[in-house]
């Protein structure tokens, strides 16, 4: 999706369909996170692209679910990389890169939206984040035409059930609910205490299944 095309911020990275082709796949695989950024930190951009192929995804799904619409969650992606790689010289060593780069994605996803210039048509693909997830694998293409439809239909209005709400409600679910983070780290990336991540993952949560309670979708839910 994102690779590392040259040394000057506006040339950090650019969109490519085969991911991850010119990543130097095995600093990806067999360095830690502090190794790499120690070495981007001197120049080396296959240091650098093996970072960005690394978290990419989980980049991209935020961003997804934040602008909600493909273009957008892509745009938005890439600006947190490039903004990553001009501050890069400024990270420090103690501070975990993961947290630090979503700190960047969650300031530039709710910056952005504050001024209204993200799209606001929904895109289920990039809702999901990945294109190639909604795509049934061989063995899950033969399902019931009807249940795929109901499926769908219910991520959609659980999406959209999402989307209504209020930034700090929104931002705190999707870290805890979608991307699986500890309250620790969401509080680290959200430069908040604990306690505040806690009430405000509560109160997304009463919030979405009283929408869906009302609408009457709360028995489509495992």
């Amino acid at each position: 999706m994102f690779v590392v095309a040259g040394r000057e911020p506006a040339a950090v990275l650019r969109v490519q369909t085969n991911v991850g082709t010119a990543v130097n796949r095995s600093a990806r695989d067999t360095l830690d996170d502090a190794e790499l950024v120690r070495r981007a930190q001197r120049a080396d951009g296959a240091a650098f692209a093996a970072l960005v192929a690394r978290y990419q995804e989980r980049v991209f799904n935020v961003c997804s679910r934040m602008c909600r619409h493909q273009a957008d969650a892509l745009d938005l992606a890439q600006a947190a990389f490039v903004r990553a790689f001009e501050a890069l010289p400024r990270f420090e060593a103690r501070a975990n890169f993961f947290t630090w780069l979503f700190r960047i994605v969650v300031n530039l996803a709710l910056s952005q939206r504050r001024r209204g210039a993200v799209r606001r048509e929904v895109s289920l693909e990039a809702l999901d984040g990945e294109a190639d997830r909604l795509r049934p694998s061989p063995e899950r293409r033969w399902h019931d035409p009807a249940r795929d439809v109901e499926n769908r239909e219910l991520g959609e209005r659980l999406e959209a059930a999402l989307a209504s709400l209020d930034e700090e409600f929104r931002i705190a679910v999707v870290l805890k609910d979608i991307e699986e983070l500890d309250y620790a780290t969401i509080a680290e990336i959200l430069d908040v205490p604990v306690g505040t991540v806690k009430s405000r993952i509560h109160r997304g949560r009463m919030l979405l299944r009283e929408q869906l309670a009302a609408e009457g979708l709360l028995h489509g839910l495992v």
